[in-house]
């Protein structure tokens, strides 16, 4: 059984742990010696505790199994945490700092991704979403994503875009049945778009 709520602060470590996971099926493996907050510092926490964002958990007796979470307003949420998100976490994690497997994260941390500026005007909310193998197959992610797709379109969006691997078929394929068509595909980062409602 699980239960779907909005997130709280005290959900970020499960967040977190699913954050690693979705970037790190095997871990520790043998990269025993990577931080486990790295991947979750960059693309999950400041939707948790951030203005102008939503977040929502899938949680079962094991603990937090999936999220998903979105910025409404991708511009002023990248203003916020330009100026309160990074900077803590600049300082405590200099560019070539950490394991060698880390090091691209903390790249991110000084030169955060962004997509391409032509997607913020019609598509200005952007979306993540992750779940354990142990939620997937139960229709949570087409729940969660159908929530915050209301959602949005409730609080104002008139559209939403996502990055997703170039070569993740399966993922390309569920945002597909959900209405996402792809705008740009660069080999490594597919950027896909909805209007909403």
């Amino acid at each position: 059984m699980h239960e779907i709520r909005d997130a709280q602060a005290f959900d970020l470590p499960g967040v977190y742990r699913v954050c690693l996971l979705a970037d790190d099926p095997g871990w520790p493996g043998g990269n025993a010696r990577r931080n486990p907050d790295l991947v979750g510092h960059v693309y999950a926490g400041a939707y948790v505790v951030g203005p102008g964002t939503l977040a929502r958990v899938v949680v079962d007796e094991e603990g937090v199994a999936g999220y998903v979470l979105a910025a409404i307003d991708t511009a002023a949420f990248e203003l916020w945490r330009e100026a309160e998100w990074w900077p803590v976490l600049r300082r405590q994690y200099p560019i070539g700092a950490g394991a060698a497997e880390d090091r691209w994260l903390i790249e991110r941390i000084h030169a955060p991704e962004k997509p391409p500026h032509e997607l913020l005007g019609q598509h200005p909310a952007h979306l993540h979403i992750d779940l354990l193998p142990r939620v997937r197959g139960t229709g949570v992610g087409g729940r969660l994503m159908r929530w915050l797709l209301a959602e949005l379109a409730r609080r104002g969006a008139p559209g939403v875009h996502l990055g997703v691997g170039s070569d993740n078929a399966n993922a390309i394929a569920f945002y597909e049945h959900l209405g996402f068509t792809t705008v740009a595909d660069d080999g490594d980062t597919r950027w896909m778009v909805r209007a909403l409602p």
